[in-house]
């Protein structure tokens, strides 16, 4: 049983809506100027902050950038409102530096800024950028029950806090002067309103999930064979019943260092096989830096506003994400108006 699409919202660095982030992201713009953190004696820290109009911090931060990614989704759908399972997509648990220290406050908080009560069938995904995948993967089962005529995912992150970026400078993870292999802080929400396919649309149509060996903090040292991403795309496209040849385009979270991009490439080596049409490559984080589980939301976001406006790179396209600890996850969606024509 199929999932459509029916409506986004998004709180970027490059825009406080989705048709604004879409365009900027589209144009190739981005969020990035300096921050108040210190990367090193000589200079400041280079992020992805998104311009609230006030300067809340922590929780009550991210409950107002999710907010208006979920209102803005409501907005085109408002009989949605009332009866929607949200399932909101958070940063890891043991992440250093999480801004969220309760998980339900912040729910709370979401629903009163909202103004909506929680629907009882709501819950947390805590994976990072790969919550998305979880997400939705939960959503199809709620849908096909039947106890949620709607399910809204929504993800918030935040890399832009103190005790992370003193983490991921001491890992040498992020992008300075002295270390080219890194990635830029970022911030944002995504939401995307998701119900039973009806007479066609943006649909779901193969998911997968996997977890691998060699993550980027694998202790043993494992080489880098991308067995988890390439797992995550075969369980896709054999859900979908396609091969990799025939995908139009990816759009994948790749943060800015080699790791990730090198576990992208490994997965299409070693599943594209035969003749194909140029594949292109899109991701958020030219745009906007890592925005950890805000990721898989606003890629689905922009795939979709992509396919309304009839400039995306090809029908169907495929979503991946992974973590930091090595969940993998693929999505493929297609848009069935333009696979009709």
């Amino acid at each position: 049983m199929s999932v459509d699409v029916v409506s986004i919202g998004m709180a970027t660095a490059v825009g406080l809506d989705a048709p604004s982030a879409c365009a900027a992201m589209r144009a190739r713009l981005d969020g990035f100027q300096e921050t108040r953190f210190a990367s090193t004696p000589e200079g400041w820290l280079t992020g992805a902050p998104v311009p609230l109009p006030r300067n809340w911090i922590g929780e009550k931060r991210l409950a107002h950038l999710a907010a208006g990614a979920i209102t803005e989704a409501f907005e085109s759908v408002p009989q949605a409102r009332g009866q929607t399972a949200l399932i909101l997509c958070l940063p890891e648990e043991d992440r250093p530096g999480r801004p969220v220290r309760d998980n339900s406050r912040l729910v709370r908080r979401i629903g009163d800024i909202v103004e909506i009560e929680p629907h009882r069938r709501s819950r947390i995904v805590a994976h990072g950028r790969p919550s998305g995948h979880v997400a939705f993967d939960h959503a199809r089962k709620l849908l096909a029950s039947g106890e949620a005529p709607y399910v809204m995912i929504a993800g918030v992150d935040c890399y832009l806090t103190a005790p992370t970026i003193a983490h991921y400078l001491d890992k040498r993870r992020l992008l300075t002067a002295d270390n080219p292999n890194g990635f830029i802080p970022g911030e944002a929400a995504a939401a995307v309103l998701c119900t039973l396919s009806g007479r066609g649309g943006f649909q779901l149509f193969g998911l997968g999930l996997s977890r691998e060996a060699a993550s980027i903090y694998n202790n043993s040292d494992l080489p880098l064979r991308a067995d988890g991403m390439t797992a995550a795309y075969d369980a896709a496209f054999r859900e979908t019943g396609i091969d990799m040849s025939r995908l139009g385009y990816r759009i994948s979270d790749l943060i800015g260092e080699q790791y990730y991009f090198k576990q992208t490439a490994l997965a299409s080596i070693r599943l594209l096989r035969g003749r194909h049409e140029f594949q292109d490559l899109w991701s958020p984080a030219e745009s906007l830096g890592n925005i950890g589980a805000a990721a898989v939301p606003l890629m689905v976001g922009m795939a979709w506003t992509a396919a309304r406006k009839n400039y995306a790179a090809g029908n169907p396209v495929l979503v991946e994400a992974s973590s930091d600890e090595g969940a993998c996850g693929a999505a493929v969606f297609a848009d069935t108006t333009r696979m009709a024509a």
